[in-house]
């Protein structure tokens, strides 16, 4: 067979230019959780983590090099402060992996569904099944630790049933059906995803200094709580019990590990996929109540994610993804 020589696509351009800049983060935040580390069997989830992205950095700088396009800066070990205390207890190490390599599925087979060149295929098919991997790895070691929380379990299904009426989705006046197997799904991740998010600001509130970011934070914080107490509200309606944060993952700690550029990074990816993720919930919900919600919240999140959007950039922090050319500047020449 004979190859060619194929240029790279803009969605394999601007995947690679995605991944760098993701793995570049995970670096920096897993060197930071295996330097205060102790527990044995999370160490070696953190190392593999670890392994994977260093993996990952070497072959997007390799092809990078081979099609001669610049290394975007990214992140480094400036961006990290090993001599900080810790700001989280050893378990929230591990809830890190979990969540990260839950998004990591989720992001990974975006891009890799938009893939052709057959070797950057084989990269993102391979990133896609180490964040598989690490996935497997937390969720199982979370279990063992008894520190994961399951979805809400239902009555297996009697028999196969049609949706007969609209209220299935609007409901009759003063009352709603009950939650199907799907909205609950989207409603227990939700839930999860945002607790996640509050111990992760309720330690950066702690040590960041400059105010406008602590702001910021606070803001985001507020976002989390208000989907958590919509979501268990509805859950202890319909007789679920709601769903709890297992415990306080935080130390006393004041100094910050990170830099606020590597923190205000890390909100801009977390607000980008959660605005994928509420936008996938809101389109498997058939109830008004929740889609109603789902709708408010993804514009909050939008103004919310502008409003980092905007503290990068007058700080000079966000590196801009690789351009089109523009025709209609070279005419004018």
């Amino acid at each position: 067979m004979i190859k060619h020589n194929i240029g790279l696509t803009s969605a394999e351009i601007g995947g690679l230019w995605e991944a760098f800049f993701q793995e570049t983060m995970s670096v920096c935040l897993l060197k930071y959780f295996l330097h205060h580390i102790k527990d044995e069997e999370i160490k070696i989830v953190l190392t593999k983590a670890l392994d994977f992205s260093h993996l990952n950095l070497k072959k997007i700088k390799e092809i990078y090099s081979k099609e001669n396009i610049p290394l975007p800066d990214g992140f480094s070990e400036k961006d990290i402060d090993l001599s900080a205390p810790p700001l989280f207890n050893e378990p929230f190490a591990l809830s890190y992996v979990y969540i990260m390599s839950r998004m990591g599925m989720i992001n990974y087979a975006f891009i890799t569904a938009n893939i052709a060149r057959s070797d950057i295929l084989s990269f993102f098919t391979n990133a896609l099944a180490q964040v598989t991997e690490l996935y497997t790895d937390a969720t199982t070691m979370m279990l063992s630790k008894g520190i994961y929380d399951r979805p809400p379990k239902i009555s297996y299904p009697k028999k196969i049933e049609y949706i007969q009426k609209k209220s299935y989705i609007s409901g009759f006046i003063g009352q709603k059906r009950t939650l199907n197997a799907v909205e609950l799904t989207e409603i227990f991740f939700n839930i999860e995803r945002n607790y996640f998010s509050i111990l992760f600001c309720l330690g950066l509130i702690q040590v960041v200094k400059d105010k406008e970011i602590k702001n910021f934070i606070k803001d985001g914080k507020r976002i989390s709580e208000k989907q958590i107490n919509f979501f268990n509200e509805i859950l202890q309606k319909e007789d679920f019990l709601g769903i709890i944060s297992v415990s306080i993952e935080v130390t006393d700690s004041t100094i910050s590990p990170f830099s606020d550029k590597l923190v205000m990074s890390l909100f801009h990816f977390l607000n980008s996929i959660d605005i994928t993720l509420i936008g996938h919930a809101l389109s498997m919900s058939m109830r008004a109540d929740l889609s109603t919600f789902y709708s408010k919240v993804i514009g909050e999140i939008l103004l919310y994610a502008e409003s980092g959007f905007s503290i990068m950039v007058n700080r000079g922090w966000l590196e801009k993804p690789p351009q089109a050319t523009n025709r209609k500047n070279l005419e004018s020449r």
